[in-house]
């Protein structure tokens, strides 16, 4: 599977390109804005957009999903049905920081924990993993030994749970029941920042490496 990373919006969210290399049909996880240039970098790859995917509903990840979804006629799926309440919130949330008109929406498909999302002839793992927001999801390639985790784990940190319906709670366990168990191997492109790997984390992260969640 080809992966390209795009950093978009003002927060420098980690917009992924993911393509298969044999169809050449490829998704997009986490259009938050941007679009010309999301739109660019799909023509000068030569891919063929077949879905949108969201792994939460934070304006920074889905604010452009709707309008990318028209342009290209393709559907969105994700997140999981408990973030309508962030999606619910886009048009106040864009005003409040600027980002210009954002409307709300309802996926063509919500996620839940085990289902499978697939483009081309790539699978991909859906794995509920609330904290950040009670909706989130993480979508984990088998094959590649990768994982797209959004907000819930960043290198060095964690997501945020300050904000409303976040949990520190919820957002440890899915770490440590849901991504841990993946292996120490799994590279993972988290929502912001430089990408990482489980094992580095399990082995340095102050938040929740193994040492952490010993205490």
């Amino acid at each position: 599977m080809q992966i390209t990373v795009l950093p978009v919006t003002m927060f420098a969210q980690n917009c992924a390109i993911l393509g298969c290399e044999s169809t050449r049909e490829a998704a997009i996880v986490d259009p938050g804005g941007d679009l010309e240039r999301i739109v660019a970098q799909l023509g000068a790859l030569a891919l063929v957009p077949r879905k949108i995917l969201l792994t939460h509903g934070h304006l920074d990840h889905c604010a452009g999903a709707p309008e990318l979804a028209r342009r290209l006629g393709i559907p969105i799926e994700g997140p999981q049905e408990a973030d309508a309440f962030w999606i619910n919130r886009l048009p106040d949330a864009a005003r409040q920081f600027g980002f210009g008109p954002a409307q709300a929406f309802t996926p063509d498909r919500w996620l839940h924990d085990g289902d499978t999302v697939s483009f081309g002839r790539q699978t991909m793992q859906v794995m509920h993993c609330p904290g950040h927001t009670p909706g989130h999801v993480v979508f984990f390639h088998a094959g590649d030994r990768l994982a797209i985790v959004g907000d819930v784990l960043f290198a060095g940190s964690i997501g945020r749970t300050d904000l409303p319906r976040g949990d520190l709670g919820q957002l440890l366990a899915s770490i440590r029941n849901k991504l841990w168990p993946l292996g120490s191997d799994v590279t993972f492109l988290p929502g912001h920042g430089p990408i990482s790997t489980f094992g580095a984390e399990r082995r340095s992260n102050p938040f929740v490496g193994d040492q952490a969640l010993a205490r």
